[in-house]
């Protein structure tokens, strides 16, 4: 695999503040960026790919990517295409073991019919929902796993830069 290296570190504060200088035509914050991409396991399995299909668009910075995703794509021009392997902790994040709850059974509906990977939608303050995956349950309590299902993997990462508009719509 080809791995791209940034020249320098961009600071969450450039990130968030919009104040890294990028060249006109280069992958940026805050610029629109139209391209196709895949994910794949470390074994090369693939998770998602859009190759084959219509491209995608999104905002640099606006949330769409993950942090480590972006961190690959800045700087890359239209046509240009990148092929990294991105630990754990640039893509999904580690496992984390607190991120595991025993909740009482009575919290779940009775008719809910529970089996281990089931993977259910927990309402949270707001309208901020998290989903979590059934990892045990027996008649007093239900494990629930909040991890993303891919923290702790790394994450094989391709993308094929498009198109880069210099403002966002």
């Amino acid at each position: 695999m080809t791995q791209r290296i940034a020249v320098r570190e961009i600071t969450t504060e450039e990130q968030e503040n919009n104040t890294v200088s990028f060249p006109a035509g280069v992958v940026a914050p805050g610029r629109k960026v139209t391209l196709n991409f895949s994910l794949a396991l470390e074994n090369n399995q693939q998770i998602s790919s859009n190759f084959g299909a219509s491209p995608v668009s999104c905002v640099m910075g606006d949330g769409s990517l993950l942090p480590g995703f972006e961190k690959v794509l800045y700087g890359m021009g239209a046509g240009e295409q990148c092929e990294v392997q991105l630990s754990s902790q640039e893509a999904f994040g580690d496992w984390n073991p607190d991120n595991v709850q025993q909740l009482p059974r009575f919290r779940f509906p009775p008719d809910l019919v529970l089996e281990k990977g089931l993977m259910i939608d927990f309402a949270g303050a707001g309208s901020y929902n998290q989903a979590g995956v059934v990892t045990q349950f027996d008649s007093a309590n239900v494990t629930v796993d909040f991890n993303h299902p891919l923290s702790g993997r790394s994450i094989n990462f391709v993308a094929h830069i498009h198109r880069i508009e210099e403002q966002a719509d």
